[in-house]
C-alpha cells in the first residue's frame, strides 16, 4: 500500500494495559481521544500451591509483544498508518512483581502475585483473597529478631508493619527459598520491580541496556534522590535504607523511581522500532488520570473485582482519620509536582456476582444479575454483607464474615441479586462518606469505570444511594487511556495537551438519582445495622499481642505496601 493512500490521523499514542488475567494494546488519537483499534491475549495463573499465585514473566512478555503486533497489523488494514504512533505507556497491576537476570534476560522465578479470585477459578467451595500467603514464616521468623516480637517497634521506625505484604518480606522469602536468585544476587546479576519494571527493561534492550526503572505510583517504597521532591525522597530513601538492612536486602537490586510522565527508553524491537516508552501508571492511578480527574476533589470508583475510589487532593497529602490511606495520584512530568490522592477499596465488588454464579448456582452468568435484579426493583428488605475474609475500607475488620439477613418465606434469587448489587452500592457509599468527612468538601458527582458499570441497574441504585449524580464514560477503556495521555504528554514527545482547557470533552452516560434522601438514609442505616451484625465472627486470635488495629489486618497489607510511606513522607515535610 502506498503510504499515500494510508489515513492520516495526526499523532497517535499506544498504551500496554498489563492485567492479572490478560494483556492489550491500544491505540489512541491523540488529538480526539479516540480508541482506534486493539488486541488482547489472556494470562495464565498457576497455583502450585494452596495460597501461592505465580505467572509466567516470559509468557507476560510475549503477550505484550503479540498485543503490539495484532494491533498494529489490525491499524495497517484500516489504512491507519502506524508510523504516527509517537509514543508508548504503560498500566500495570500495583502488586504482581518479578526477579531476572540482567545478563541473560531470564526471570530467576515465576511472578508472585497478589490477586482476587472466587468460585470456580481457584476453590470451587470458597472466595480466596489476596491468595499468596507463602512469605507468613518469613514473617514469623523476622519478628524474632525485635524484642518481645512487637510489631510496632518495626511500624513506629519505618511507616511500615511487617507483613506478608510487604515487597522486602517477598523478596526475603525469594533469597531464602530460591538458589537460583540467592546465587544472582550475590553475583550482582539480580534485578527486581513490578510488572512495569519488567516490561520496560525488556522492552528498551533487555539485558543489551534495558532501562531499569518504575514511577511513583508503582514504587512508593522503592524512593530514590531523582525526584525534585529532594527532602521528601531523601527522607523516605534513608527510612528504607534501614529497612533493607533489616532484611539484608540489597538496594542495588531496585529500580530506579521515575515520574509518571517522560521518555524512559525506545523501543527496540517489532513493527514499532524506535517509539519512546514514556508513560507508566499504577491501574488506579492510571484510570484516575484517564478520567481527567486533574482537580482537587474529582474522585472516580473503578468497579472490578472489587471497588478503588481515588480522590484527588492535590500537592496536599490529606492524612484520613476516617479509614482511608493516602497514596501518589500521579507525577506528570520530571519537574511536575507530585499529586496525591486519598483512596479506600472495597474487597468484593464483581467478585460478589461471581460468587452467586460460581457457588450459589442462582445466575448461569454474569450478565444474568442485572436482569434477575431489575425483575423485582427491590430487595424486599434483604440486606447482604459480602465480607467473605473481613471488611476492608472504612472499618478495617478482619473478623467480619458475609451474611445475607433480613429474608422472610417471600425472599427469592431476584432479591437476593438485588441486594449483591445494593452491597456494592453501600460500600461505595461508606468510602465516599470517609472521603468527604477528610476533605472536609462533599463530592458533587462521581466518576466511574470498570467491567461493573455495564449494568445500568447498578449505575441507577449507586446514584440513589449516593444521592449524587454518578457519571460514566462512553468509552470504557479509561485505565489504557490514562497511559497514554501521561505517554503523549511527556517532555519530548509533547503531542497530547493535559491542560484542563486543551482536554477533549468526553462522551458520557449521567445516572441521576431517582429516590428522595430519606429512603436513600433509611436503606443506608439499615446495611450500617446489617455491617455490624457481621462483626466479630472469626474470634481467634489476629495477633500474639492481641493488637486488633488496623496495622493487623491481612487485607490492609496491599494498600499498606502501596501506600503507608506517604504518609510518613508527607507529614515529615508537613512537620
Amino acid at each position: 500500500m502506498a503510504a499515500s493512500d494510508r489515513m492520516m490521523l495526526g499523532p497517535l499514542v499506544g498504551s500496554i494495559d498489563q492485567g492479572t488475567s490478560s494483556t492489550r494494546f491500544l491505540v489512541f488519537n491523540a488529538k480526539t481521544s479516540e480508541l482506534l483499534s486493539h488486541h488482547q491475549v489472556e494470562i495464565m495463573q498457576k497455583f502450585p500451591k494452596e495460597g501461592w499465585v505465580e505467572q509466567d514473566p516470559k509468557e507476560i512478555l510475549s503477550s505484550v509483544h503479540e498485543c503490539v503486533e495484532k494491533t498494529c497489523e489490525k491499524l495497517q488494514q484500516l489504512n491507519i498508518d502506524i508510523t504516527n504512533i509517537k509514543a508508548i505507556g504503560v498500566s500495570n497491576q500495583r502488586e504482581t512483581t518479578v526477579v531476572w537476570d540482567k545478563t541473560t534476560g531470564e526471570p530467576l522465578y515465576n511472578a508472585i502475585v497478589y490477586i482476587l479470585l472466587c468460585g470456580k477459578s481457584y476453590l470451587i467451595s470458597q472466595l480466596v483473597l489476596w491468595l499468596d500467603l507463602r512469605t507468613q514464616a518469613t514473617v514469623e521468623r523476622l519478628l524474632k529478631k525485635i524484642p518481645g516480637k512487637n510489631k510496632s517497634f518495626f511500624k513506629f521506625r519505618t511507616g511500615l508493619p511487617l507483613s506478608t505484604y510487604f515487597s522486602a518480606v517477598k523478596l526475603r522469602w525469594l533469597l531464602d527459598n530460591v538458589e537460583e536468585i540467592k546465587q544472582a544476587v550475590g553475583d550482582g546479576r539480580a534485578m527486581f520491580g513490578t510488572i512495569d519494571s519488567w516490561l520496560i527493561w525488556s522492552l528498551t534492550g533487555g539485558k543489551n541496556g534495558g532501562v531499569h526503572c518504575t514511577d511513583v505510583t508503582n514504587a512508593t517504597q522503592f524512593f530514590n534522590n531523582t525526584l525534585s521532591d529532594l527532602a521528601l525522597t531523601t527522607y523516605i530513601y534513608k527510612l528504607f535504607c534501614i529497612v533493607f538492612r533489616f532484611f539484608d536486602i540489597p538496594m542495588e537490586i531496585l529500580p530506579k523511581v521515575r515520574s509518571s510522565s517522560e521518555i524512559y527508553g525506545l523501543m527496540k524491537s517489532g513493527a514499532l522500532t524506535g517509539v519512546p516508552i514514556s508513560g507508566c501508571l499504577g491501574d488506579q492511578s492510571a484510570a484516575l488520570v484517564g478520567q481527567m480527574c486533574f482537580q482537587d476533589g474529582q474522585a472516580k470508583n473503578t468497579y472490578g473485582t472489587g471497588c478503588f475510589l481515588l480522590c484527588n487532593t492535590g500537592q496536599k497529602s490529606v492524612f484520613s482519620e476516617h479509614g482511608l490511606l493516602t497514596t501518589i495520584a500521579y507525577k506528570l512530568g520530571r519537574d511536575k509536582p507530585v499529586c496525591y490522592a486519598l483512596e479506600g477499596s472495597v474487597a468484593i465488588a464483581g467478585a460478589v456476582v461471581r460468587w452467586l454464579r460460581d457457588n450459589l448456582g442462582i445466575l448461569k452468568t454474569s450478565q444474568e444479575v442485572e436482569k434477575l435484579a431489575a425483575e423485582v426493583g427491590t430487595s424486599y428488605g434483604c440486606y447482604f454483607v459480602p465480607a467473605f475474609s473481613g471488611l476492608y475500607a472504612p472499618y478495617w475488620e478482619p473478623s467480619a464474615r458475609g451474611i445475607i439477613c433480613g429474608l422472610t418465606q417471600f425472599t427469592n434469587k431476584n432479591h437476593i441479586a438485588f441486594a449483591a448489587l445494593e452491597a456494592v452500592c453501600f460500600q461505595t457509599r461508606e468510602l465516599l462518606d470517609a472521603i468527604n468527612k477528610d476533605c472536609g468538601v462533599p463530592l458533587n458527582q462521581l466518576q466511574v469505570d470498570g467491567g461493573m458499570t455495564n449494568n445500568k441497574v447498578l449505575m441507577q441504585l449507586q446514584s440513589d444511594i449516593l444521592c449524587i449524580p454518578v457519571v460514566k464514560p462512553s468509552m470504557p477503556e479509561t485505565t489504557a487511556l490514562g497511559a497514554a495521555m501521561a505517554a503523549g504528554a511527556a517532555e519530548g514527545v509533547g503531542i497530547w495537551s493535559l491542560n484542563p482547557g486543551d482536554l477533549t470533552a468526553v462522551t458520557c452516560e449521567r445516572f441521576e438519582p431517582q429516590i428522595n434522601p430519606e429512603e436513600s438514609e433509611f436503606r443506608f442505616a439499615r446495611w450500617k445495622k446489617a455491617v455490624m451484625k457481621s462483626m466479630d465472627w472469626v474470634t481467634s486470635d489476629i495477633s500474639s499481642n492481641g493488637d486488633t488495629s488496623i496495622f493487623c489486618s491481612l487485607p490492609l497489607g496491599l494498600y499498606i505496601m502501596s501506600s503507608m510511606i506517604i504518609l510518613i513522607g508527607a507529614k515529615y515535610i508537613s512537620g
